[in-house]
Protein backbone atom coordinates (compact mmCIF):
# COMPACT_ATOMS: atom_id res chain seq x y z
CA UNK A 1 0.00 0.00 0.00
CA UNK A 2 1.17 3.26 -0.77
CA UNK A 3 1.28 5.99 1.90
CA UNK A 4 0.29 9.37 1.10
CA UNK A 5 3.27 10.77 3.33
CA UNK A 6 6.01 8.91 1.80
CA UNK A 7 4.80 10.80 -2.00
CA UNK A 8 4.92 13.92 0.07
CA UNK A 9 8.07 13.03 1.34
CA UNK A 10 9.69 12.54 -1.85
CA UNK A 11 7.95 15.68 -3.70
CA UNK A 12 9.17 17.91 -0.63
CA UNK A 13 12.39 16.59 -1.10
CA UNK A 14 12.88 16.90 -4.95
CA UNK A 15 12.08 20.11 -4.99
CA UNK A 16 14.48 21.12 -2.31
CA UNK A 17 16.99 19.22 -3.87
CA UNK A 18 16.32 21.06 -7.67
CA UNK A 19 16.96 24.00 -5.71
CA UNK A 20 20.31 22.95 -3.99
CA UNK A 21 19.47 23.84 -0.31
CA UNK A 22 20.00 22.16 2.45
CA UNK A 23 17.79 20.72 4.96
CA UNK A 24 19.49 23.31 7.31
CA UNK A 25 18.15 26.01 4.73
CA UNK A 26 14.59 25.24 4.59
CA UNK A 27 13.91 24.03 7.86
CA UNK A 28 15.23 27.49 9.10
CA UNK A 29 13.07 29.55 6.38
CA UNK A 30 9.67 27.09 7.11
CA UNK A 31 10.40 27.28 11.41
CA UNK A 32 10.17 24.25 11.91
CA UNK A 33 12.82 21.68 13.58
CA UNK A 34 15.59 20.17 11.04
CA UNK A 35 14.47 16.92 12.26
CA UNK A 36 11.13 17.10 12.11
CA UNK A 37 11.67 18.57 8.36
CA UNK A 38 13.80 15.53 7.15
CA UNK A 39 11.02 12.82 9.13
CA UNK A 40 8.28 14.75 6.86
CA UNK A 41 10.78 14.26 3.92
CA UNK A 42 11.82 10.49 4.48
CA UNK A 43 7.48 9.68 5.03
CA UNK A 44 7.73 8.79 8.77
CA UNK A 45 6.06 11.78 9.71
CA UNK A 46 2.49 13.51 8.90
CA UNK A 47 2.88 17.42 7.86
CA UNK A 48 -0.37 19.30 9.04
CA UNK A 49 -1.78 21.92 6.45
CA UNK A 50 0.25 24.92 8.42
CA UNK A 51 3.34 22.96 8.42
CA UNK A 52 3.10 21.77 5.07
CA UNK A 53 2.25 25.84 4.30
CA UNK A 54 5.23 26.72 5.27
CA UNK A 55 7.77 24.52 4.00
CA UNK A 56 5.87 25.44 0.33
CA UNK A 57 6.44 29.11 1.14
CA UNK A 58 10.02 28.49 2.08
CA UNK A 59 10.63 26.59 -1.01
CA UNK A 60 9.02 29.03 -3.13
CA UNK A 61 6.57 26.68 -4.83
CA UNK A 62 2.72 26.89 -4.39
CA UNK A 63 0.97 24.30 -2.43
CA UNK A 64 -1.29 23.24 -5.76
CA UNK A 65 1.79 22.45 -7.48
CA UNK A 66 3.54 20.62 -4.60
CA UNK A 67 -0.63 18.80 -4.25
CA UNK A 68 -0.26 17.85 -8.03
CA UNK A 69 2.31 16.58 -8.02
CA UNK A 70 1.79 14.16 -5.36
CA UNK A 71 -1.59 13.03 -7.09
CA UNK A 72 0.22 12.31 -9.87
CA UNK A 73 2.15 10.15 -8.38
CA UNK A 74 -0.36 8.56 -5.96
CA UNK A 75 -2.35 7.53 -9.35
CA UNK A 76 0.50 6.32 -10.70
CA UNK A 77 1.23 4.19 -7.85
CA UNK A 78 -2.22 3.21 -7.66
CA UNK A 79 -2.36 2.40 -11.78
CA UNK A 80 0.83 0.37 -10.12
CA UNK A 81 -0.80 -1.84 -7.78
CA UNK A 82 -3.90 -2.53 -10.13
CA UNK A 83 -1.76 -3.55 -13.12
CA UNK A 84 0.26 -5.98 -10.83
CA UNK A 85 -3.18 -7.57 -9.49
CA UNK A 86 -4.01 -8.55 -12.32
CA UNK A 87 -4.13 -12.01 -14.07
CA UNK A 88 -3.28 -12.22 -18.26
CA UNK A 89 -6.91 -11.90 -18.96
CA UNK A 90 -7.93 -9.39 -17.17
CA UNK A 91 -4.65 -7.42 -18.16
CA UNK A 92 -5.38 -7.85 -21.75
CA UNK A 93 -8.70 -6.29 -21.35
CA UNK A 94 -7.61 -3.77 -19.00
CA UNK A 95 -4.86 -2.77 -21.81
CA UNK A 96 -6.48 -3.01 -24.88
CA UNK A 97 -7.51 0.91 -25.32
CA UNK A 98 -5.27 3.23 -25.26
CA UNK A 99 -4.85 6.31 -23.35
CA UNK A 100 -6.00 9.85 -23.66
CA UNK A 101 -4.09 11.97 -25.83
CA UNK A 102 -3.65 14.94 -23.54
CA UNK A 103 -1.21 13.20 -21.08
CA UNK A 104 2.44 14.58 -20.89
CA UNK A 105 4.90 13.03 -22.47
CA UNK A 106 6.38 11.83 -19.28
CA UNK A 107 3.19 10.10 -17.85
CA UNK A 108 2.79 8.83 -20.94
CA UNK A 109 5.60 6.94 -21.09
CA UNK A 110 5.64 6.10 -17.27
CA UNK A 111 2.32 4.29 -17.87
CA UNK A 112 3.72 2.55 -20.91
CA UNK A 113 6.60 1.33 -18.98
CA UNK A 114 4.49 0.21 -16.25
CA UNK A 115 2.19 -1.84 -19.09
CA UNK A 116 5.34 -3.27 -20.88
CA UNK A 117 6.41 -4.54 -17.26
CA UNK A 118 3.14 -5.83 -16.59
CA UNK A 119 2.59 -7.77 -19.93
CA UNK A 120 6.38 -9.01 -19.37
CA UNK A 121 5.54 -10.39 -16.09
CA UNK A 122 2.76 -12.36 -17.41
CA UNK A 123 3.68 -13.42 -21.04
CA UNK A 124 1.03 -10.96 -22.56
CA UNK A 125 1.74 -9.18 -25.82
CA UNK A 126 2.30 -5.34 -25.37
CA UNK A 127 -0.25 -3.65 -27.56
CA UNK A 128 0.11 -1.51 -30.29
CA UNK A 129 -0.47 1.96 -29.23
CA UNK A 130 2.28 1.17 -26.17
CA UNK A 131 4.79 0.32 -28.74
CA UNK A 132 3.68 3.79 -30.86
CA UNK A 133 4.60 5.90 -27.86
CA UNK A 134 8.18 7.05 -28.84
CA UNK A 135 10.46 7.38 -25.77
CA UNK A 136 11.60 10.45 -23.89
CA UNK A 137 14.36 12.12 -25.61
CA UNK A 138 15.87 13.23 -22.22
CA UNK A 139 16.37 10.87 -19.64
CA UNK A 140 14.65 11.33 -16.31
CA UNK A 141 16.16 10.29 -13.10
CA UNK A 142 14.22 8.71 -9.90
CA UNK A 143 16.81 11.08 -7.83
CA UNK A 144 18.13 14.44 -8.19
CA UNK A 145 21.40 13.16 -6.44
CA UNK A 146 24.30 12.85 -9.14
CA UNK A 147 25.64 9.96 -6.64
CA UNK A 148 22.97 7.87 -7.49
CA UNK A 149 22.50 8.11 -11.51
CA UNK A 150 24.91 5.13 -11.76
CA UNK A 151 22.66 2.99 -9.68
CA UNK A 152 19.62 3.91 -11.23
CA UNK A 153 21.22 3.41 -15.19
CA UNK A 154 21.90 -0.17 -13.67
CA UNK A 155 19.29 -1.19 -11.55
CA UNK A 156 15.94 0.72 -13.59
CA UNK A 157 13.51 -2.13 -14.63
CA UNK A 158 13.98 -2.84 -18.88
CA UNK A 159 11.02 -1.40 -19.86
CA UNK A 160 11.65 2.27 -17.71
CA UNK A 161 15.30 1.81 -19.28
CA UNK A 162 13.98 1.66 -22.67
CA UNK A 163 11.74 4.79 -22.45
CA UNK A 164 14.65 6.92 -20.66
CA UNK A 165 13.32 6.79 -17.12
CA UNK A 166 15.57 5.88 -14.40
CA UNK A 167 14.07 4.58 -11.18
CA UNK A 168 15.22 2.29 -7.86
CA UNK A 169 12.66 -0.93 -8.28
CA UNK A 170 13.69 -1.86 -5.35
CA UNK A 171 11.69 0.69 -3.58
CA UNK A 172 8.50 -2.25 -3.03
CA UNK A 173 5.76 0.09 -3.11
CA UNK A 174 6.91 3.14 -3.58
CA UNK A 175 6.96 4.82 -7.36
Amino acid sequence: MVLLRHLLGDVLRRLRLRQGRTLREVSAAARVSLGYLSEVERGQKEASSELLAAICTALGTPLSHVLGEVSDSFALAELNSLLSTLNAGELREAIAEPLAPRLAPFLTNYIAAMVEYACAKRAVAVPAWVRSIPPLAEPVFGSELQSLRLHLLTHSPPPFRGRNIFIDATLGDRV
